[in-house]
């Protein structure tokens, strides 16, 4: 199977709904936990970002077989779990994202489109 990642971001909530946010993200790293344990994904990493102004607080970058990912992100419980995060925090999202060999597919991909379009 083919690797792939997940890019799971969000802002900086309000302060009003600060703490529900931090049992949410508690409730996700344990999603993200639980998933490993079940070989759904190879790996998950947590990154909270500095205060630089911008919209982006934090993301999550999950690794495994983009099969796999697909099939967590139609799973119900994902679906469920990102409507409420995403009622909390401003800027979140999922998006497929490419890394190791995928992503030197993908490059290869570009720059034949590349050559294309020239």
């Amino acid at each position: 199977m083919a690797k792939g990642a997940l890019f799971i971001r969000w802002g900086f909530p309000t302060p009003v709904l600060a703490e529900k946010a931090v049992k949410a993200f508690a409730e996700a790293t344990e999603y993200w936990k639980r998933k490993q344990q079940e070989r759904m994904i190879d790996s998950f990493e947590a990154v909270f970002l500095d205060y630089i102004g911008g919209d982006l607080s934090g993301f999550l970058l999950v690794h495994g077989d983009r099969e796999k990912l697909a099939k967590i992100k139609m799973d119900p419980e994902f679906e469920s779990r990102n409507i409420r995060v995403a009622l909390l925090v401003p800027n979140f999202g999922v998006i497929d994202a490419f890394v190791g060999e995928e992503l030197q597919r993908r490059m290869g991909d570009y720059q034949k489109a590349l050559a294309q379009v020239m």
